[in-house]
C-alpha cells in the first residue's frame, strides 16, 4: 500500500497521478494555511504549485547525482529571493517540498498520508490556539527625552493599570535626543484604557506612544 508507484521507468500514467495528487494536495495545503488565520494570495499560489513543482524535479533527476547536485545548487539560490516569512509560513512551505518528494518518488498514498495527518494538526492546533499569547498581553513603546531618567520613571503608572509588566529593552531614538523604552505588559482585560494612555502621554511629555498586541512569538526568519 506505501509502496511507490514508479517501477524502472517513469511512464506517462504514472506522471499524470503523482502530478495530481500534488496538486490536489498543494491546494489541501492552502485551504489548511488560510484556515482562522491571515495569510496572502502569493502564499496560497505558491503553496498550490510547489508540490507539484518539487515532484517534477526529483522526477527530471531520478538517481542522476550530477543533476541532483545543480538541483541543490538551484535550490540554494532560491533562498537568497525570498521573502522573510513567519515560521508558521516556512513550515508549511516545508511541508509541501516533503509532499512534492514523496509523490516525485511515487509514493502518493505516504503524501496523502503524510497531508492528513500534519495538515489536520495544523488545523487543530490553530483551533485550540496553541501557544498563542493571550489577548491581554501588549507590546508598549514609549519614546523619552534624553534628559529623562528612565529608570521606574512610568513605574507608579504601570503598577495602577496593568497586572504585570518588564522593560526588556532601551534604545535611542533621532540621533541620540531620545530614548525608546520598551515593556511587555499584562493588562487585567484585553482592552486598553483611555486613561492608562493619557498618563503614560503626560509623563513622557506627548512624544511618540505605542501600544500594540505581542507578536513576538511570530518568528520571522
Amino acid at each position: 500500500m506505501l509502496n511507490s508507484i514508479i517501477t524502472s521507468q517513469i511512464t506517462l500514467d504514472t506522471f499524470l497521478i503523482c502530478t495530481a495528487v500534488s496538486l490536489l494536495l498543494g491546494i489541501g495545503l492552502a485551504f489548511v494555511v488560510t484556515y482562522r488565520e491571515k495569510s496572502s494570495q502569493s502564499l496560497a499560489l505558491t503553496l498550490t504549485i510547489l508540490p507539484a513543482a518539487v515532484q517534477i524535479v526529483i522526477m527530471l533527476v531520478n538517481g542522476n547525482i550530477g543533476a541532483g547536485v545543480a538541483v541543490a545548487g538551484a535550490f540554494g539560490l532560491v533562498r537568497f529571493r525570498s521573502q522573510p516569512g513567519t515560521a508558521r509560513e516556512i513550515a508549511v512551505i516545508f511541508l509541501a517540498m516533503t509532499i512534492g518528494l514523496a509523490t516525485g518518488m511515487g509514493y502518493v498514498v505516504l503524501a496523502v498520508l503524510t497531508f492528513v495527518l500534519l495538515g489536520g494538526m495544523l488545523m487543530l492546533l490553530t483551533l485550540l490556539r496553541f501557544g498563542q499569547k493571550p489577548e491581554a498581553e501588549r507590546t508598549l513603546r514609549i519614546t523619552i527625552p534624553e534628559n529623562l531618567d528612565y529608570e521606574g520613571l512610568f513605574d507608579d503608572i504601570l503598577d495602577h493599570y496593568t497586572r504585570q509588566y518588564e522593560l526588556v529593552r532601551v534604545k535611542t531614538a533621532n540621533m541620540g535626543t531620545m530614548f525608546e523604552l520598551e515593556y511587555r505588559i499584562t493588562l487585567p482585560d484585553a482592552g486598553v484604557p483611555k486613561a492608562f494612555l493619557d498618563e503614560l502621554r503626560c509623563r513622557n511629555g506627548n512624544l511618540t506612544l505605542q501600544c500594540s498586541r505581542n507578536t513576538a512569538s511570530e518568528m520571522v526568519l
